[in-house]
This record gives structure tokens, sequence and C-alpha cells, in this order.
């Protein structure tokens, strides 16, 4: 199978095409300098010199706070050039799958949320990525829409690196205590994202590792797992004022993966060993 993926550079399109060719289909991984997905133009030619039977598209405006000041930028990105894709694969009927975000919900009580749930977002980023949503559903019928959250990976920056950075410095760090959700390791996700867009089992979908925590929860386990002595102390989100407002809620309900036939991801905490180990390497 041919697939084109777009933001290659990223932890996760990085990932994603290392696992097309570590199974034999064809990936064509582009990011920036080969396409802008804000230009029409350029969407429509790179695609179609391509010609893929399906696009795994990565790429995203995702610095949240940024967005507050640069929302055009974003929507460009986010929704725009979404849009741009899905009308390229609608016209070459090809199957298309979104990278989506948790931040498309308000984050609001203690239930893990559902696919079909109502989405209301609370920042510029998840409106972008929501209007990113609606440019598939209602461009394509053969589409894949998969929401995702506190993403790990060996390529880029995330919040496993960043609480190793600060241990090494400090021995004393506070973290947020009352944001859940699930860590989500690439190199997982990206299995799962192949297994998918080979299938015809359309439709929306949330896909990270198994279990919930908070974000001081997932510090101190990264600093248990890593045999490093950090006291962390647990605070509240008002301890950290941000531009852009985080949602409290981010557990997703990832049962319709098992209803539809794919396997779950590991729990996070066996992704993260996994993934300390590989940053030895």
């Amino acid at each position: 199978m041919k697939v084109f993926v777009t933001g290659v550079k990223g932890q996760l399109g990085f990932d994603v095409v290392n696992e097309l060719n570590k199974r034999g289909h064809e990936a064509v991984g582009v990011d920036i300098e080969e396409m802008d997905i804000t230009d029409p133009e350029s969407v429509n030619r790179v695609i179609r010199e391509h010609a893929p039977e399906a696009v795994i598209h990565c790429a995203a405006y995702t610095a949240v706070d940024a967005a507050e000041e640069n929302e055009q930028v974003c929507r460009n990105v986010n929704a725009k050039g979404t849009e741009y894709i899905a009308k390229v694969c609608r016209d070459l009927d090809i199957k298309m799958m979104y990278i989506s975000t948790d931040y498309v919900f308000n984050g609001e009580g203690t239930r893990p949320w559902e696919p079909d749930d109502k989405r209301e977002p609370l920042n510029v980023y998840g409106q972008t990525k929501y209007e990113g949503e609606l440019a598939v559903e209602e461009n394509i019928k053969k589409y894949f829409i998969v929401r995702i959250a506190w993403v790990f990976g060996k390529n880029g920056k995330n919040f496993i690196k960043t609480m190793l950075n600060l241990g090494n410095t400090r021995d004393k760090l506070t973290v947020v205590a009352d944001q859940f959700g699930s860590p989500t390791y690439t190199y997982d996700l990206a299995r799962l994202l192949v297994d998918m867009i080979g299938t015809d089992r359309y439709g929306r979908y949330h896909a990270t590792n198994e279990g919930y925590c908070s974000w001081y929860d997932f510090a101190c386990e990264i600093f248990k797992q890593a045999g490093m002595s950090v006291s962390v102390e647990p605070v509240g989100s008002d301890q950290f004022p941000v531009k852009a407002k985080r949602p409290m809620n981010s557990r997703m309900n990832r049962n319709k993966l098992i209803e539809n036939g794919f396997r779950c991801l590991p729990p996070w905490e066996n992704a993260l060993r996994r993934y300390l180990a590989e940053l030895e390497n």
C-alpha cells in the first residue's frame, strides 16, 4: 500500500513512516519543505504527483499558548490545510486519516470522553483542530479521525524529556495534579494507525495508551522508572498561569477500538519503561 504521511519531522509522523516501511508498505513522508499545507496548489500538486492510496495527516500547529496570539496562522494550518488535503483525497477517492486531539472537548467532569461526544473546545488550538475535523467529515466518506493526547516520542520535545532535563538540574519540582489524561507513546500509536489505515472501518476513534493519570502522577512515575531522586510536589493548575485554557479532564474512552477489531495500546507505564530504554540507547 502506498501511504502519504504529512508532518514527517514530528514525533508521530516520524514513527508512522518507520512503521509503514517496516511492514513493507511504500511510505511518502513530507514536511513543510516538500509541501506547504496552507497552499492549496502545493497540496493538490504534491499529493497527485505521488498518487497514494491513503493519506495519514499528522502535520499540525501544536503550540497551544502561541496559538492564542497567532489565531490565523494556527487556523491556516489546522483547519484550512486539513480542508485542502481532504478535498484532494475526495477527488482522488482515497482514504484519509486525520490526527486530532482531546482539546476538541471542554474538559469538564470526570467521565472519559466518547468519540461522538459534543465538541466544545476551550482554546484556539482546540477550535482549529475541531474545524479540521469538520473539514474532513464534510468533504469525504472514507475517513478516520483519531484523537490522541499527551504524546511522547523519540523525535521532538515532550513532557518526559522536559522532566528528565529538569530532574538533572533540580532536586525539587512542582507539577500540576488536577489535569487528567493518558500518556501516549508514538511508537505504539504508529502501529495502531498503520493497522487502521489498511481497513475500511471508518469513523472517529480515541487512541491513547491504557490507563489514566495526572501530570503529577506521570512525573512521579518518570523519576521512579528513571531511578532519579527528585521530590515532586502536586499543585493546582492555578499555580501555572498560561495563555490558553487547558482541559482538566482529558480522559478518553477507547472501547471503539476493540469494537472494531483493533488492539488497544499497552498501559502507559509499560510504554514509559520502553521509551526510557529507547532514550538510553
